[in-house]
């Protein structure tokens, strides 16, 4: 029997999501508890939907396993989460069949950054969002986002450490919203010096994603809206298919891996409760 199950966690403990020899990743946290739940002297080994960096949030990281057991869902789910750390948590699981595959069935992958516009740090949301201490103007990133939209080559915005087999993805959304201290709230004239601290959501849907190609982006974003450099440099960026013209790779902190997109055929869930509790 083939299962997916939808996994929330919260990074900053973590090496990221693939397994690694520390032990110490989401993976690894996930497989043990699945087989301490299963009875298992070995892990049970998984497959993501798509693997997120150390310090990188999960709200619906889907992956799929093969299993002898017959359990029910709500087993899987109970049985599971009572050998996780409280960071981690198996949301849903449903059995699916032989041929879905949660990686390859994918037909886009789902990301959202959230970022603090402050002049003081934060603190209860330490690890959990970005942070710049200058005002942002909404009107330019948008306008900047505007040209990565389609497909392209992201080389640019590509880790030199990337395994992806191509830098050519296709970007099929990108939006931009804030959310003031008391409430949603419109980004405010581009001025300097009247502004108030607010959290910027900044959402992401794409067929694939190369190794810190958001975190890249929101570099060039976040320079663009504090007006170091015009929208159109954007532009020049991704026409120059080199890492060295794009900004520094911006924090983890705030970056959220929202979930996979699925055909409807598969019937499985298209969100969790914690995509809408952030900001």
């Amino acid at each position: 029997m083939r299962i997916a199950l939808g996994v929330s966690y919260n990074g900053q403990a973590y090496d990221g999501w693939q397994s690694q020899p520390s032990g110490n990743t989401v993976q690894d946290k996930l497989e043990a508890a699945l087989a301490r739940f299963a009875a298992q002297p070995e892990p049970v080994r998984t497959l993501c939907a798509g693997r997120t960096d150390a310090g990188v949030h999960g709200l619906m990281q889907v992956v799929h396993f093969d299993t002898p057991l017959a359990r029910t869902a709500f087993s899987w789910v109970r049985g599971t989460n009572a050998f996780l750390p409280p960071d981690i948590a198996v949301q849903w699981a449903q059995p699916v069949p032989d041929t879905f595959h949660a990686r390859a069935s994918a037909v886009a992958r789902r990301y959202a950054y959230v970022l603090l516009q402050s002049p003081v740090r934060p603190s209860v949301e330490a690890g959990r969002v970005g942070w710049v201490f200058q005002p942002l103007h909404l009107a330019a990133m948008q306008e900047a986002a505007e040209y990565l939209l389609g497909t392209h080559d992201f080389s640019a915005f590509r880790a030199a450490a990337c395994q992806a087999k191509s830098p050519v993805k296709t970007l099929q959304r990108i939006a931009i919203s804030r959310r003031g201290t008391s409430g949603p709230a419109q980004a405010k004239a581009d001025s300097d010096t009247d502004w108030q601290p607010c959290y910027w959501r900044f959402e992401f849907q794409a067929d694939a994603f190369l190794h810190h190609m958001i975190r890249n982006i929101m570099g060039c974003l976040v320079a663009i809206g504090q007006g170091s450099q015009p929208p159109q440099w954007m532009a020049q960026v991704l026409a120059a298919r080199s890492r060295s013209a794009a900004a520094p790779t911006f924090a983890p902190d705030g970056l959220y891996f929202l979930g996979p997109v699925y055909a409807a055929h598969w019937g499985l869930p298209e969100r969790s409760p914690a995509y809408d509790w952030l900001p």
